[in-house]
């Protein structure tokens, strides 16, 4: 197999297009890389660096250690990319609820030439989107002792207060909107997914730091306590890494298909033939969203309260923030309810099984055995509830993973990210939809694909 795999990426460079596509996606992607290294003007990052750095290992989950995450380190380093993608990805997702719940958007959305609009205010919304959020990052940054425990020092090193802030919002925002750009020219020229590939590069830029954790977990006098992990231990942990990278590979493929049976029918002079096709239903439809929203959420009343606890001296607030601490079991509790929650909302929102049953009965088609209508429109709901709920549970299995693993067997929160959570379930998707799209340029040139038949297992 590993052969085979291996000869597929020799193949991959035998194609001058696809070739060039992949050169030209390594390169944008070290550009991105760059854009999370180059401070800005102003600030002492290697101060805040020097801070994570010390507290590499005693950082916990959070709407900071995400951000940090998909920036790729950059957010620490007082990077001019240190916004990251996440503001044009929060514009999108906004635009994409308004959509559904906006008749205006929702009638644009479905007419030629409507999705060019909506991507388009998908940007604008990013600018004000990053203008905000780039205004609150240099105030933070500005009082860092308040937003990192246990920071001392200043990191800014401008007189002209005013003026840093002017500078560091424009240069956060310029810094965003470069990344869209260039994710949008991996997407336009090269191998395809450019937005979810800037993601993934920067997750994937924290492995050298996973792996050093990894090492002090084990080799004789590291940072970590001698004799607390052995080489059971080591073995758990990779059977572990396998069973969840299988098991996100296998639900991210998963589908119902649903037959939908089309009736012979007449355009014009022309008739059209039946036939039989399949409505993929997705058990996982709602991807990495509802982790997302689940950990952002749950991130404000920990702070408010603890933040509330300590300035009125009540200490029953500050129990109260204790229990919603990562890893607490009130909090896990609490976390996969929200995790369940947001699968459904995302389906009810996204999907539209109204608008699905209507256009099968305008083109003619049925599902077998019920009746056209409102009767589709139950049966798909049914199925599309059934389904979501397997994919919503495995969702907070893998997303509690990182928790458990930091809290109750005191794994380096660096090392646990790559077992669960947002992290694996990014990298994983992406890596399938970039293997599937290389695989189409091969097939179409009557190469093997990655596996067998150039089909890639998982897929049902």
């Amino acid at each position: 197999m590993f052969k085979s795999i291996f000869n597929t990426f020799a193949n991959c460079f035998k194609i001058p297009e696809l070739k060039s596509r992949i050169i030209f996606t390594l390169v944008v992607l070290a550009i991105c890389r760059v854009a999370g290294m180059i401070p800005i003007p102003g600030l002492d990052g290697a101060a805040l660096q020097k801070y994570f750095d010390e507290n590499a290992n005693a950082e916990g989950g959070g709407l900071l250690g995400m951000y940090s995450m998909f920036t790729g380190g950059a957010l620490e380093r007082c990077a001019i990319g240190a916004l990251g993608i996440m503001p044009y990805i929060s514009a999108t997702i906004i635009i994409q609820l308004l959509s559904a719940v906006v008749p205006r958007l929702s009638k644009l959305a479905r007419e030629e030439g409507g999705r060019p609009k909506l991507i388009q205010y998908g940007r604008y919304l990013t600018v004000v989107l990053c203008l905000g959020q780039g205004f609150f990052m240099a105030l933070g940054w500005e009082n860092a002792s308040s937003i990192f425990p246990n920071f001392s020092g200043e990191l800014v090193t401008y007189q002209n207060i005013w003026w840093y802030r002017i500078q560091t919002v424009i240069i956060l925002t310029t810094g965003t909107l470069l990344l869209m750009w260039l994710g949008e020219q991996i997407t336009e020229r090269g191998i395809g997914n450019g937005i979810s590939l800037v993601i993934s590069i920067g997750i994937v830029a924290r492995l050298p730091q996973a792996g050093q954790s990894l090492l002090d977990m084990f080799a004789p006098g590291g940072s970590i306590e001698e004799g607390r992990f052995n080489v059971f231990h080591g073995v758990a942990m990779l059977l572990l890494l396998v069973a969840v990278v299988a098991g996100v590979i296998a639900v991210t493929q998963a589908q119902r298909k649903v037959a939908v049976q089309y009736a012979q029918r007449a355009i014009g002079r022309k008739v059209v033939a039946g036939g039989t096709s399949f409505m993929p239903l997705r058990v996982n439809y709602a991807g990495v969203m509802p982790i997302i929203f689940a950990q952002a959420i749950l991130m404000f009343p920990q702070k408010i309260l603890e933040y509330a606890g300590k300035s009125w001296n009540l200490p029953f607030l500050t129990a109260m923030a204790n229990t919603l601490q990562p890893g607490a079991f009130f909090y896990l509790a609490l976390y996969g309810a929200m995790i369940l929650f947001f699968s459904y909302f995302w389906v009810a929102t996204q999907f539209n099984e109204i608008q699905i049953a209507d256009d099968l009965k305008k083109y003619g088609g049925y599902i077998p055995g019920v009746r056209p209508g409102q009767a589709t429109s139950n049966y798909l709901h049914n199925a599309m509830s059934r389904i979501t709920l397997a994919g919503a549970v495995f969702l907070t299995v893998i997303a509690v993973i990182p928790d458990l693993l930091y809290r109750f067997m005191q794994v380096p929160y660096q090392v646990a990210t790559f077992f669960g959570g947002t992290s694996i379930l990014i990298l994983v998707g992406v890596m399938l939809d970039t293997m599937r799209q290389m695989e189409s340029h091969l097939l179409m040139r009557h190469y093997d694909g990655f596996l067998k038949k150039g089909r890639l297992k998982g897929r049902f």
